[in-house]
């Protein structure tokens, strides 16, 4: 196949095919998946795609797969149970301190293992100004109320304007003190990714803004992704990564290493490594639990714990993240410490406390 450099988002399998990224004799079985699911690959994320190659980690992200057609028993809807924790459409209140607020519906790519998928996309509906006007007085109710959470969809395809309007409203609240935005964008989109945009979500207001970066591979972080960040970065936001264990994308610890050593080098901190959440049609991205810890236990001895993050998984049943990463200490009868060091060695401690 010849490739072609696309000026346009990609969001039908006649793109992808004119595009060059999947063969003409695989039309019809994309566009089976679009019929389910929504595509959309921006002309960033397309030149990433190594053309014909069908073990491409960045194509696995996010073209179509016959595969996501096909449902384990085990797969639900919802898999980390949202609704069970929404007193109100667009808001999730899981955990005390913060809530989590849907601002959009539709994202500038679409991931193939997207645990939303069934809830966003063309057609999908954004928060609208009433729903919003609700979850700020909700938030505005209850002090305990922290943090907020920004997400989708992805909230940064919305415009600056809307960004401000959105973020000036959430800072009005004064027992609210960070505000936190879920995003691809800066990987999908970095020239979308602009001053502006930056200086929306974090001048004029006094709290603190932090950026949840997605991404999986460290093919996505390239330079322009990285001028990206330092647009955010140099207007006042911190900048935490997030990522997916995914099968055929990163479940090898050189490519983790690598991944969180460009997060670090962009300025990025290292946050959840998320195990991969049972969304319908997404089977063949998973990897076992074990896997996932044994990933961990190599990664510890590669890397510092600035460049080391969470390995978490997140139930249907809507309790939260768990940390299910290796444990490194376990008590010994004799009420001794078997500590495993950052080599796989295990050592002995013994607390010494005051008679």
């Amino acid at each position: 196949m010849n490739a072609r450099r696309p000026h346009r988002a990609l969001k039908t399998a006649e793109d992808l095919v004119a595009a060059g990224l999947i063969a003409p004799e695989r039309r019809n079985e994309a566009a089976a998946v679009a019929a389910r699911y929504a595509i959309a690959l921006t002309p960033a994320v397309a030149r990433l795609i190594a053309p014909g190659e069908s073990d491409d980690p960045i194509a696995r992200q996010y073209l179509p797969d016959a595969r996501e057609l096909i449902r384990h028993p085990a797969e639900v809807v919802d898999p980390i149970g949202d609704a069970l924790r929404s007193p109100l459409h667009g808001l999730v209140h899981r955990y005390r301190d913060r809530v989590l607020i849907k601002l959009a519906a539709v994202c500038a790519v679409y991931c193939r293992f997207c645990f939303r998928r069934e809830m966003i996309g063309p057609g999908a509906q954004a928060l609208s100004a009433e729903e919003f006007a609700a979850a700020l007085a909700y938030v505005r109710a209850r002090p305990q109320i922290w943090e907020a959470v920004l997400t989708g969809g992805d909230p940064l395809v919305l415009s600056p304007r809307r960004l401000a309007e959105t973020t000036q409203a959430l800072a009005a609240i004064p027992h609210l003190k960070v505000l936190r935005w879920h995003t691809r964008l800066p990987v999908a989109a970095p020239e979308r990714a602009t001053k502006a945009m930056a200086r929306a979500l974090c001048h004029g207001h006094g709290k603190t803004v932090y950026v949840a970066l997605h991404a999986n591979h460290p093919r996505e972080l390239t330079d322009e992704a990285r001028a990206a960040c330092r647009r955010l970065i140099d207007a006042g936001a911190t900048l935490v990564s997030q990522s997916v264990l995914l099968k055929g994308v990163n479940d090898d610890a050189d490519t983790l290493e690598a991944l969180m050593r460009a997060f670090v080098e962009a300025r990025v901190k290292p946050y959840y490594l998320h195990h991969p959440d049972l969304a319908p049609g997404t089977a063949h991205f998973r990897v076992s639990v074990a896997r996932g810890q044994a990933l961990m236990r190599e990664l510890r001895q590669r890397l510092s714990g600035l460049a080391t993050p969470t390995y978490v998984l997140d139930r249907p049943d809507a309790h939260g993240k768990t940390p299910i990463g290796p444990s490194y200490a376990a008590e010994s009868d004799d009420g001794s410490w078997r500590i495993v060091d950052a080599e796989g060695e295990a050592r002995v401690y013994r607390d010494a406390l005051p008679g």
